[in-house]
């Protein structure tokens, strides 16, 4: 670390290559969506809900009407529920590089504001989806100049066919049986508790203790050598994710690289009342844990009754330049980091 202030002459010197790699990666990336005949879109940032995840984190401001009347918005975690709508509206395949928000987040590979590029694809499959991240991560490299993709002393070949491993399989790998700790309805804490390779205490819900299993155990093995698809995601982790061909798992998967979470993509659950089910337990557990709760997006639910069947993914755009360019952290790659 360094005391020396980001735009210092000297240090933004230093930081400028990577910078303009950025940009480069990002014309490279509009590019391809062009080729691919997306649409760019400009969702708005200002939200009557920021999402509805237990462990997201929004930043909440007010909003003064013309009547002088007070209105809590927030700044939003993701611009899925506006892309969403337009999905609905009728847009056949769309993107952004939205600029997003995520409180409690801080770190090498946290930024509170950062940059996400989301797409979708109307009528079709998310498979097709694992083969955009395998094009994107290529395409990246390219136009940064490299050959692979390095963090924390890990390296990733782009040009090489991605894994695709299910968290099944991964789990097992650990030594966990997975699957035999939930169904299409339920978990149990206590089955997931007893394989558990990794410390539990006596308040951990089985998510709790499926998401540190995940993060101490699997992530820091994925995308080693080559890009991992880590796929087929239990329901109780995948809210917003159409059911699988087995009722226990859904069409969820997240891109892997040096051991960085990338990208999270899924088959679009466009059921509203399955989605309103699922919001509401989030925001009950979100409750519980932190004593707040964020609204219902309703007209995002109301959407949901015109919204087509449809894939979509999020890919975190400046860890994908970091690993791009090997920097040590996120702000390296960032233009004007947060302070």
């Amino acid at each position: 670390m360094t005391d020396t202030p980001w735009w210092h002459p000297h240090r933004h010197a230093d930081r400028r290559p990577a910078l303009l790699a950025r940009n480069r990666i990002q014309a490279a990336i509009r590019g391809w969506l062009a080729e691919g005949d997306f649409l760019e879109v400009d969702p708005a940032a200002l939200q009557t809900s920021p999402g509805n995840e237990t462990h997201l984190h929004a930043f909440a401001t007010t909003a003064i009407g013309n009547d002088g009347a007070p209105r809590t918005m927030y700044l939003h975690t993701s611009p899925e529920f506006a892309m969403k709508k337009l999905l609905a509206a009728g847009e056949p395949r769309i993107a952004a590089f939205a600029h997003v928000w995520r409180n409690r987040e801080r770190g090498a590979r946290h930024s509170p504001e950062f940059t996400m590029l989301e797409w979708y694809r109307a009528g079709e499959g998310y498979e097709v989806l694992m083969a955009d991240c395998a094009e994107l991560l290529q395409r990246a490299a390219t136009a940064a100049g490299t050959r692979e993709l390095r963090y924390a002393g890990r390296t990733c070949d782009p040009f090489a066919s991605p894994e695709r491993l299910s968290v099944a399989k991964a789990f097992r790998r650990a030594g966990v049986d997975l699957l035999a700790t939930v169904t299409p309805h339920a978990t149990d804490r206590d089955a997931l508790a007893a394989q558990s390779p990794v410390r539990v205490a006596e308040d951990d819900t089985w998510s709790d203790i499926f998401s540190r299993i995940l993060s101490e155990k699997v992530e820091p093995t994925l995308g080693i050598g080559r890009a991992t698809i880590l796929d087929l995601y239990p329901v109780a982790e995948a809210a917003l994710a159409r059911p699988a061909a087995d009722p226990r798992l859904a069409e969820r998967f997240e891109l892997y690289a040096c051991g960085v979470e990338l990208a999270n993509g899924f088959g679009e659950l466009t059921d509203p009342a399955e989605q309103r089910r699922r919001f509401e337990a989030d925001m009950d557990e979100k409750a519980r844990i932190y004593g707040e709760r964020y609204p219902l997006d309703e007209d995002f639910l109301a959407a949901l009754h015109h919204m087509p069947a449809a894939s979509g993914i999020a890919l975190g755009f400046d860890r994908l330049v970091m690993l791009a360019t090997g920097a040590p952290n996120i702000d390296a790659v960032v233009w004007t980091p947060v302070a």
